[in-house]
């Protein structure tokens, strides 16, 4: 198996993914209590399995790997519209939105570009 350092060089992706779940890691301790347990843990989910996803298609082979990274993109983008409510209900103030935003459409363009290497 592959060390985590080898697998940022081979899929950068996960290191921008790493850097936006510690941004927003600190960003879910604001969150009123039981927003933190409903809204909050659901954001946290969604980024960790999508981590998840990218993690499990560095390490496969080429022919596999689509699906995988297409399963990945629908976690991604469910987090990114719930990242939106949590502003909307004012969880998460503009700046804070904002940052996440920067992050998640780096992550995003990694993404694509990975997904139509593939096809």
């Amino acid at each position: 198996m592959k060390n985590l350092d080898q697998l940022n060089n081979d899929a950068p992706i996960l290191k921008h993914t790493f850097d936006l779940y510690k941004e927003l890691y600190g960003y879910l301790k604001t969150f009123p209590k039981k927003d933190q347990y409903l809204l909050g843990k659901q954001i946290e989910e969604h980024v960790l399995e999508f981590l998840e996803l990218i993690l499990m298609a560095a390490g496969m082979q080429r022919d596999r790997k689509q699906e995988v990274l297409e399963q990945a993109n629908g976690k991604f983008e469910v987090f990114k519209v719930l990242i939106y409510m949590a502003r909307e209900m004012k969880m998460l103030d503009n700046k804070k939105y904002l940052s996440l935003g920067e992050k998640s459409q780096e992550v995003g363009m990694q993404l694509g570009g990975w997904i139509r290497s593939l096809r």
